[in-house]
């Protein structure tokens, strides 16, 4: 037996799936894209005495936060669904998987409807807080929308019942969201920290 098989045994004989790594590698590239923007922001912001500069407005608290809710309500949904899918539990999984698709669809609508809000206020090339601002925000919401292709993607393939494999998928993806609502809180606090 490997040192890897053995590792396994310690730990009840349940071995990762390699999609999980896989969604663990792609979290980890992922991460350290988010750092580096977000360390960019906090350089950028102690190098500039007016951060946002004159012209631009402070963020404000209530909505983001309230929009960022919906994002963290979600986990909920996609914690019951594995677990559901785990009992082999089709519709019970596919069910909780909508209320999260649900709940994370709002939260991208709302703020790709802020984005675009801000976007009249004020330019991404306008200054370097808004460069930083719009990617910042950018990236978050493109994993996001990834997040949401990819569970379609699932509940397409949990339509058919489910199998290993996409129990397989179930954890990678759910691993994936759990990654990408940690990524989103970071991102949104770093936004809003000069309202803070």
């Amino acid at each position: 037996m490997s040192a890897y098989g053995i590792g396994a045994a310690a730990r009840g004989g349940r071995e990762r799936p390699l999609g999980w790594w896989g969604a663990a590698m792609l979290v980890a590239t992922e991460a350290t894209l988010l750092a580096v923007m977000t360390a960019t922001y906090f350089y950028l912001r102690f190098k500039n005495v007016a951060w946002p500069p004159r012209g631009v407005p402070v963020p404000t608290l209530v909505v983001p936060l309230l929009v960022l809710g919906l994002l963290l309500a979600a986990t909920t949904p996609v914690c019951l669904g594995v677990r559901a899918g785990r009992a082999r539990r089709r519709a019970a999984t596919c069910g909780w998987l909508i209320v999260a698709l649900v709940l994370q669809a709002a939260y991208l609508a709302l703020q790709l409807h802020q984005y675009a809000h801000d976007l009249r206020r004020f330019a991404p090339s306008g200054s370097a807080y808004g460069s930083i601002y719009y990617t910042l925000l950018g990236a978050a919401d493109a994993h996001v929308a990834v997040g949401l292709l990819l569970t379609l993607w699932l509940l397409a393939k949990l339509a058919r019942g489910i199998t290993r494999y996409r129990l397989n998928a179930l954890e990678a993806i759910s691993f994936y969201w759990y990654a990408v609502n940690a990524l989103t809180v970071v991102v949104t606090l770093t936004v809003l920290s000069p309202a803070l």
